[in-house]
């Protein structure tokens, strides 16, 4: 696997992949690692958890270069990375035990009936390069404490960010063979999810990735778990506060590059307040600095690869091609590196790349509505449904919006985030299951009843 810096183009360094005899090897000692991890008392696995989120506390600017070496993450929000790994590390260490108690049911009289929560092995994470330690954390966090065992796969071009998470967890004190870093193609995942000894796995990425692990695990009535794109709406009624909306929606759209599947893509606009919104939103895209992803002082670093930059201008031009209109941006940077700029598109048409698919940069789409009827069928007139913002002063008109967007989570006034606390998943072609708070560490576990007269 070679670790190509994408704010240089340079190739850092080749890291081995693990041969098939590394892979064997590490799915016996995954076997091995649960039949004992399993009966560790959940109160010493919330201790080690603990222990790892003040691991990655510890060395957060270390793991945090790691990732904009690798990824071109700013240094900055690569560090409220790691800060937010250890936070889900915290939550699962305080709230994991009362997670798995056991529920009680309604039962005859002098009978004892409960749904218990028991691990079911080795499980399998494929992860994506976007968040490289957040999506394999709130993964780890829930379900290593659950009593499961992890192996990751994760993205081949950011091995050094694998290598470290497993460094996290054996610096924490965790029996060395409880998480696992693969690093194989993607080619063999299929291999390993037909494997015997694998009992569920789980991924974040592409719509082809997930319907690759979703097939082959349903063919071998293995749990999965999916989290794949979004093209979330971002919604501006005609009373909201145009200034927090543009403010919020230009971070929205463009942090970590834009490269998120919970980024506000599309920008659907009351008419009342259109023209306000456009000129205030171009105004704080405007304001964001490309830069050096080392430089604390840059909001927007590189693509995080020079190949998916590419595919991103071929949208853009696509949908000007259509006639959508470029207010600002539109053009690779002419510097070294995979740098494409803050991009606001206008006037676009229905059936162009911008309104259809899920563009993974800093490019807005922004589309005016006569009403919110207009913006409801418009944000649901998507193959996604991972997230959406609504922005009004009414609280309840929100509310009730809400209940009319089709997605696993809607904020009001707010950008649409993960949260420890919240279960975080999506419905249509976003996936399904559902990670973080109680929900998320369900889903990998055996909810076994116990009868007892």
């Amino acid at each position: 696997m070679e670790v190509v810096n994408p704010a240089t183009g340079e190739r850092e360094e080749t890291v081995e992949e693990h041969t098939e005899a590394d892979v064997e090897a590490a799915l016996e000692r995954a076997t091995d690692a649960f039949a004992e991890w399993r009966e560790r008392p959940i109160r010493e696995r919330e201790e080690l958890l603990a222990a790892a989120g003040d691991v990655l506390r510890e060395n957060k600017r270390e793991y945090a270069e790691t990732m904009t070496r690798e990824m071109g993450k700013p240094i900055s929000q690569a560090i409220g990375e790691v800060e937010k790994c250890a936070w889900v590390c915290d939550h699962y260490a305080e709230h994991g035990s009362a997670y798995l108690e056991a529920d009680a049911h309604p039962s005859p009289p002098g009978t004892d009936v409960k749904t218990v929560y028991d691990p079911l092995g080795p499980v399998l994470a494929v992860m994506p390069w976007n968040f490289p330690f957040w999506q394999v954390f709130r993964f780890a966090a829930p379900h290593l404490t659950a009593g499961n065992v992890g192996l990751l796969k994760h993205a081949s071009n950011v091995p050094g960010c694998a290598q470290a998470i497993e460094d996290v967890f054996r610096k924490a004190g965790y029996p060395e063979d409880v998480f696992q870093s693969l690093l194989i193609p993607s080619d063999l995942v299929a291999d390993l999810i037909e494997d015997d000894r694998v009992e569920a796995a789980t991924v974040t990425g592409s719509g082809p990735a997930g319907r690759a692990v979703a097939s082959t695990a349903g063919e071998q009535l293995k749990k999965s778990v999916l989290e794949l794109g979004g093209s979330d709406p971002f919604v501006v009624l005609d009373d909201a506060d145009v200034a927090d909306a543009a403010e919020t929606g230009a971070w929205a759209r463009n942090q970590n590059g834009g490269q998120s599947c919970i980024a506000g893509k599309r920008f659907l606009v009351h008419t009342d307040v259109y023209d306000e919104f456009l000129e205030e939103f171009v105004a704080e895209v405007e304001s964001l600095t490309v830069g050096d992803p080392m430089d604390e002082a840059t909001d927007i670093g590189p693509q995080a690869r020079a190949d998916l930059m590419a595919d991103l201008h071929e949208q853009v031009d696509a949908s000007v091609e259509a006639g959508a209109a470029v207010l600002t941006g539109g053009e690779p940077l002419d510097r070294e590196g995979a740098f494409y700029p803050p991009t606001v598109l206008a006037d676009v048409p229905a059936d162009c790349p911008a309104a259809t698919e899920e563009l993974f940069g800093p490019v807005a789409a922004v589309f005016e509505v006569d009403d919110e009827d207009e913006a409801v069928a418009k944000a649901n007139d998507t193959r996604f449904g991972l997230g959406a913002s609504v922005w009004t002063t009414d609280r309840e008109r929100g509310r009730r919006l809400a209940r009319d967007i089709d997605a696993g989570c809607v904020y009001i006034n707010h950008l649409v985030k993960s949260d420890p606390r919240v279960p975080f998943g999506g419905v249509n072609d976003s996936g399904y299951g559902r990670e973080l708070a109680r929900e998320g560490m369900l889903e990998f576990v055996n909810r076994k009843t116990v009868w007892v007269e």
